[in-house]
């Protein structure tokens, strides 16, 4: 189970990344351009968009790493990007996967007592 989280929280992740890269630079051009910003909608707090643009992909990579030696400490990285996640940016068509792959692996790496280990079959 440790494996499949580690797997998850990478890949939510990696999308992850896109998100925020494009949080940020949205958040960005309203600061540059308010006139064009305005007519596309602005951001409530932009401040946080920026803090979860840039947090959340590292708690989902990082909870994801350490998923497999340390289930617990991994799990609550990947649920706390997954909330992070769907607080600054909500629950969307672009936003699914990453808030649901975090979850699911936060979820694992908890649930997992111990290493996964090989077994014989």
């Amino acid at each position: 189970m440790r494996n499949a989280a580690t797997f998850l929280g990478i890949i939510a992740g990696l999308m992850g990344i896109f998100i925020g890269f494009f949080g940020f630079a949205y958040v960005e051009f309203s600061e540059a351009q308010p006139q064009i910003a305005e007519n596309l909608g602005l951001f409530e707090n932009p401040a946080l968009i920026q803090f979860a643009s840039f947090i959340a992909p590292l708690l989902a990579i990082a909870g994801g790493a350490v998923a497999a030696s340390r289930g617990l400490w991994g799990g609550i990285a990947m649920l706390l990007a997954s909330a992070c996640f769907y607080y600054a940016f909500g629950f969307n068509v672009f936003t699914f996967f990453p808030i649901g792959f975090a979850g699911l692996g936060g979820l694992l790496a908890i649930a997992a007592r111990q290493p996964d280990s090989p077994t014989s079959h």
